[in-house]
C-alpha cells in the first residue's frame, strides 16, 4: 500500500491543531489551578467544619462512637478537627500560609483515610490530589503568600 502526501494531509492538520491547542494551555497562567484547588478544598472542608458545629452534641457521640480517632480524646479530636475544617479553608481561599492549612488539612485527610473511613480512598485521593500540589507548589501567584514572600523573602 503506497501512502500519498494528499493521504497525509489530514494527520499533519490535525496534529498542527492539537499542538495549537496544547500550545495555548500551556500559557494559562498555573495560578488558576492552584485558586481553583484553594476554592473548591475550601468548599468541602468548611461545609464539614458548618455540620459539625450545626450539631455538636451529634458531633461529640460521632467522635467518641463511630470515628475512633486514635491517642486523643474524642472531645479533643473533634475541637481539633472542627478548628481545622474552618480556619484551613479560610487560609486556602486567602492564599495565606497556604502550604501550613494544606499541610494540616492532608494531616486529617491522612487520619480519616487511615482510621475512620479506609474504604473511602478515592474520595480521600480526590483531596489529597490538590493538597499535595498546594504544599509543593505554593498558593500561586493570585494569593497573599506571593506577596508576603516578594516582600519578606525574595529581598533577602
Amino acid at each position: 500500500m503506497n501512502i500519498t502526501s494528499a493521504d497525509m494531509a489530514p494527520t499533519i492538520g490535525l496534529r498542527q491543531v492539537a499542538a495549537s491547542v496544547l500550545q495555548q494551555l500551556e500559557r494559562l497562567p498555573t495560578a488558576l489551578p492552584q485558586f481553583v484547588f484553594r476554592i473548591a478544598l475550601a468548599i468541602n472542608f468548611f461545609r464539614s467544619g458548618l455540620t459539625k458545629l450545626a450539631s455538636w452534641d451529634t458531633t461529640i457521640l460521632l467522635f467518641g462512637n463511630e470515628y475512633n480517632v486514635p491517642l486523643l480524646p474524642p472531645e479533643l479530636a473533634a475541637y481539633l478537627a472542627t478548628a481545622v475544617e474552618l480556619a484551613a479553608p479560610v487560609a486556602l481561599v486567602l492564599g495565606l500560609g497556604t502550604r501550613f492549612a494544606a499541610a494540616a488539612m492532608l494531616g486529617m485527610t491522612l487520619v480519616i483515610q487511615i482510621f475512620v473511613y479506609p474504604g473511602s480512598y478515592p474520595d480521600h485521593l480526590l483531596w489529597a490530589g490538590p493538597l499535595l500540589f498546594l504544599l509543593f507548589r505554593g498558593a500561586g501567584a493570585w494569593s497573599i503568600d506571593v506577596r508576603f514572600r516578594r516582600h519578606f523573602l525574595d529581598r533577602a
